[in-house]
């Protein structure tokens, strides 16, 4: 019972976020909650798997959300949506107390000043990829360069933007 306690908490912490991240890349409510259902039962699953030192819990949450939505829209032949992130303002969210979101704050000015000491073309490729749902095959194609070029941007850039963060 107390492994579902901490998915129920997890739960209603993360929730929103990452649904909404499954709501700009699906662009359709119905597929985007159904990926966010999928993205816990790949957790209740891989909870092992996971490892504090390659990744923050919410980063890795977030890349398995993105890769659930991605696959189901390359299963359903769509193209990718181009929906607002305004579109996610709906979802109901618990408003955080105010010592959470300034934490939030902090860490998102964090995140942003280290995004901007990233030299190109991982900069973009990163924000690309993690804040607009790109695919690396689609960021190489729209930038003209081999996939495996691009999967080394991404992880060198991410690679430095770690570096930065943990200063």
């Amino acid at each position: 019972m107390e492994e579902r306690a901490a998915l129920s908490e997890i739960y209603r912490a993360t929730a929103a976020k990452l649904f909404g991240v499954c709501l700009r890349i699906l662009g359709d409510r119905g597929e985007a909650e159904d990926a966010l259902q999928e993205v816990y039962v790949s957790v209740w699953r891989r909870a092992g798997s996971f490892n504090p030192a390659r990744a923050g819990a919410m980063t890795w949450l977030l890349a398995i959300a993105r890769n659930r939505a991605i696959d189901r829209l390359r299963a359903s032949g769509r193209p990718r949506a181009n929906a607002p992130i305004e579109a996610a303002a709906s979802i109901a969210d618990e408003a955080p107390d105010a010592q959470k979101g300034m934490e939030a704050d902090e860490e998102r000015r964090r995140l942003l000043i280290c995004l901007d000491e990233l030299e190109e073309p991982a900069r973009s490729a990163i924000r690309a990829a993690f804040f607009e749902g790109f695919t690396y095959a689609e960021l190489a194609e729209n930038r003209g360069v081999p996939l495996g070029t691009m999967k080394s941007w991404v992880r060198r850039g991410l690679g430095r933007l770690r570096g930065c963060l943990e200063r």
